[in-house]
């Protein structure tokens, strides 16, 4: 009888540590007030997280220190080394050697969420990529981001890169009170680059009422996390979800949350202060989908932040493959943008057509003109294949 209850008693143990691991692994959020730091309501904030790309607002609040002391300007010049060139996606697709601003850095990361530019920041601030993650780590942990650890400047998987959304909020606060002049570059829309116009991609930013931005992040470790913050009727609101199983979960959880907090539905939060919530009791981050490398340093998904067909919860493997062979086939800036390119089939003269039109199709079902390239070998083909057709009727009629 006694081993009977002890093994009761072992397997309701199990049980519990099982259903433990199970919330903690759907997701998790908070809000507070940005006037005072009241939290109005909160999931397992203070469970770790790995960031994906939403370690990319601590590179931005590095970037904003440095520009308000001096150290560097809006309009200095920075060049994109090696490493930085060979970012995968979400990315600008910098060449090594070539420059770009301060500023197109910073709203390259913010509305585009490219790493090559996250990496140009990083190693321009600090010698290199290793040196600048360090940096970050010791800065968040001056902030009160006790729970948080940075191994990169873009928030690529790494299993050592950890956070929380507690964390993340008391960062999306600190911008907000140290840097009310830099802080407005969240709720951009989209930039010029080049000559070319690149669109954000944050649907929260570009849809809700009052939004002012913030942040998106992906990676199959973390699933969809969304940093977001909106102003209504004098009310400021920071909002931090993370681990949502697809892009759309992830907006429809946040706008739930500050429809929630705008409607005072969740009181005024004044029995609790993200200052004084309990730092993370540690555990490891959960690991949200079914796709990517589990071990080691994992690999992300080529996709990014920027597509919203990443691997969904039901069939997350087969589909972040084929999420996968959409991006590494786009390169360039126009293939940053929503959507598939295909060629014009433009019937061939005799003379044979001297270029070809890459149009890229968007959301909207709109086309837009992004590139001409010259098609001689098309023309040859298009020669060789006559040929062959009139060698065949040459040879039935002999």
């Amino acid at each position: 009888m006694n081993k009977i209850k002890s093994l009761f008693v072992i397997l309701l143990a199990l049980g519990a540590l099982l259903t433990a691991g199970a919330a903690h692994a759907r997701y998790a959020a908070i809000m507070i007030d940005a006037e005072n730091g009241n939290v109005l309501h909160e999931i397992d904030a203070t469970h770790p997280w790995y960031p994906a790309s939403l370690t990319k607002v601590m590179t931005l609040y590095m970037t904003f220190e440095a520009l308000s002391t001096g150290r560097i300007g809006l309009h200095d010049t920075m060049t994109a080394s090696y490493h930085a060139s060979r970012q995968p996606q979400s990315k600008l697709g910098l060449r090594a050697g070539e420059t770009l601003t301060v500023e197109e850095a910073i709203l390259a990361v913010i509305t585009r969420s490219a790493n090559d530019a996250a990496v140009v920041l990083g190693e321009h601030l600090g010698g290199s990529e290793e040196g600048f993650a360090t940096q970050m780590t010791a800065k968040a942990h001056q902030l009160g981001m006790y729970s948080s650890r940075f191994m990169n400047a873009t928030g690529l998987p790494n299993n050592f890169q950890v956070t929380t959304p507690r964390d993340l909020a008391v960062l999306a606060w600190k911008i907000m009170k140290n840097f009310p002049n830099y802080y407005p570059y969240f709720s951009s829309h989209g930039f010029f680059f080049k000559g070319r116009e690149l669109r954000g991609i944050n649907k929260f930013t570009a849809r809700y009422p009052g939004a002012e931005g913030m942040k998106t992040g992906f990676t199959c470790g973390s699933g969809f996390n969304l940093m977001s913050s909106a102003m209504q009727n004098g009310k400021r609101l920071i909002g931090v979800v993370m681990g949502g199983m697809t892009s759309a979960e992830r907006y429809q959880l946040m706008m739930n949350m500050m429809d929630a907090g705008f409607s005072n539905r969740y009181g005024d939060g004044s029995y609790r202060n993200i200052s004084t919530m309990t730092a993370s009791s540690g555990g490891e981050p959960p690991y949200q989908l079914d796709c990517g490398n589990r071990g080691g340093i994992q690999v992300a998904s080529a996709a990014g932040d920027s597509n919203d067909r990443q691997p969904t919860y039901h069939r997350p493997a087969a589909q972040h493959h084929r999420a996968h062979k959409r991006a590494s086939s786009a390169s360039g800036y126009h293939r940053l943008a929503a959507g598939h390119t295909r060629t014009s089939k433009k019937a061939l003269g005799k003379r044979g057509a001297k270029h070809s039109v890459t149009v890229a199709k968007n959301k909207r079902g709109g086309v837009t003109r992004v590139a001409k390239r010259a098609t001689r070998t098309n023309t040859k083909s298009a020669k060789s294949s006559v040929a062959r057709k009139t060698g065949k009727k040459r040879s039935k009629s002999t």
